[in-house]
């Protein structure tokens, strides 16, 4: 005899309560192997495949795709040591999964004793004249579900069980007028719900007034990743006094030397490793921008790694993954993590931890074709440093006016951690080593 098991949605760490299914990759009746993945979830921090501990026949599934559930709400019973299960041939209990208030309702599940799978019952036809009470809704019948016949048949109907009988006849539905989409015409719950859902379907409705359209806008839930980043840059906003200090920037020498790097062969090395390297030097030299604010103890933590964000846009959004212990990294490591790490990203394959646990960001929105910009620290770091677009322009080289590659970089900081100072000291050394980075040598 087989044994019903019930896999519920995992913690999936960093803090995280709910998931938003966004695709399920089984269906009830389907034979599933230990760790196969079934459904595909959206956190606040990244899309997810959540694989099943057990093996064997999905019996019946919780949620529907779209639909947010809390960590530890069902997500599917599994009969383990079962061979097949004909789908569509039992149904959940009234009472059960499906009658409580703050679970999701099963798509199709077992009957009331949930340790083991309903047995079949051989179906008898029954005369489906059901005197409704008075105050019952009239029966109806469900046009879209209605067999091609010209005319509804005498006799018994065939439905699957007593509760789907009860279902139809609660809600006025004409048993006779449907078409069971079962074996020999048998009707299953599935029939009667598809026509409650015909008879419940908006009456179509004239499109309003292009200036009504106006008035009313689209509304756009926020949930999933933008919720997230809506969460975090509000705090961000309310908890952190940020101030941004800016300055423009030869990097004529800092591309000359990142073309003579990928001259000599290799793996190319971006211009973003080259920064990111920087960075790492320059928080080294001002360790307070490498922090964060403990207000519940009052206190400012220095932090002893360099986990570096950096802002990456997808189709899903705007999403920061993290290089770990980046001041360990050359040039040619940070490439290729960036790489890595972008590509996830567009796919949709960063786990969460790829997104927590920064500890400073790099933010190149030069990609965007702008070429400054007073972002929003990323809560909980402490500083941002903003890299505008590297264009030629006219600039005083050597006393004479030549052309040059210029950029602007800005520095948004905490200013609880620290003072004008030291934030200027940061951004004035990390503009020392784009226009010179022979000045990096010193600290490598």
């Amino acid at each position: 005899m087989p044994q019903v098991m019930e896999f519920k949605l995992p913690d999936l760490g960093e803090g995280l309560t709910e998931a938003e299914i966004v695709r399920w990759l089984v269906a009830v009746g389907d034979v599933v192997a230990i760790d196969q993945p079934v459904v595909e979830v959206e956190t606040a921090k990244a899309m997810v495949e959540v694989p099943c501990p057990y093996g064997g026949v999905v019996t019946a599934r919780f949620g529907e795709e779209g639909q947010e559930l809390p960590v530890g709400a069902p997500l599917i019973t599994v009969a383990v040591g079962a061979q097949s299960v004909p789908s569509g041939a039992v149904e959940a209990p009234e009472g059960g999964a499906e009658g409580s208030g703050n679970q999701p309702r099963p798509l199709i599940g077992y009957g009331a004793d949930e340790s083991r799978p309903a047995r079949r019952r051989r179906v008898r036809p029954v005369t489906a004249a059901v005197s409704a009470p008075v105050a019952a809704p009239a029966p109806v019948v469900a046009a879209a579900a209605a067999p091609p016949a010209p005319a509804v048949s005498a006799g018994p109907v065939p439905v699957i069980s007593p509760l789907v009988r009860k279902l139809a006849k609660d809600h006025g539905v004409d048993l006779r007028a449907l078409h069971g989409s079962g074996p020999e015409g048998l009707i299953l719950r599935a029939d009667v719900e598809a026509a409650l859902a015909a008879l419940r379907a908006p009456e179509p409705v004239q499109a309003p007034a292009p200036a009504a359209v106006a008035a009313q806008g689209e509304r756009i839930p926020l949930k999933g990743i933008r919720g997230a980043v809506a969460e975090k840059l509000s705090r961000s906003r309310r908890e952190i006094p940020d101030a941004t200090c800016w300055v423009d920037t030869d990097a004529t020498e800092l591309m000359a030397a990142r073309a003579a790097m990928n001259a000599v062969g290799g793996p190319k090395i971006s211009v973003l490793a080259l920064l990111a390297r920087i960075c790492t030097a320059a928080l080294a030299k001002y360790p307070e921008l490498n922090s964060t604010v403990d207000l519940a103890a009052g206190e400012i933590v220095r932090l002893p790694s360099v986990h570096l964000g950096f802002a990456a846009q997808t189709e899903r959004g705007l999403m920061v993954p993290v290089v770990r212990d980046a001041q360990n990294r050359n040039p040619e490591s940070l490439s290729a993590e960036f790489a890595r790490l972008t590509e996830l990203a567009r796919a949709g394959k960063l786990a969460p931890a790829d997104l927590t646990g920064g500890t400073f960001t790099l933010n190149n929105y030069g990609v965007f074709g702008v070429d400054g910009s007073t972002p929003i620290i990323n809560h909980p770091e402490a500083a941002m440093l903003g890299v505008g677009r590297i264009i030629a322009k006219p600039w005083v080289h050597g006393g004479e006016l030549a052309v040059r590659q210029v950029v602007q970089l800005s520095l948004t900081f905490d200013h609880r951690v620290c003072d004008g100072g030291t934030a200027g000291g940061f951004l004035r050394y990390v503009a020392d080593c784009v226009e010179s980075p022979a000045v990096l040598l010193r600290s490598l």
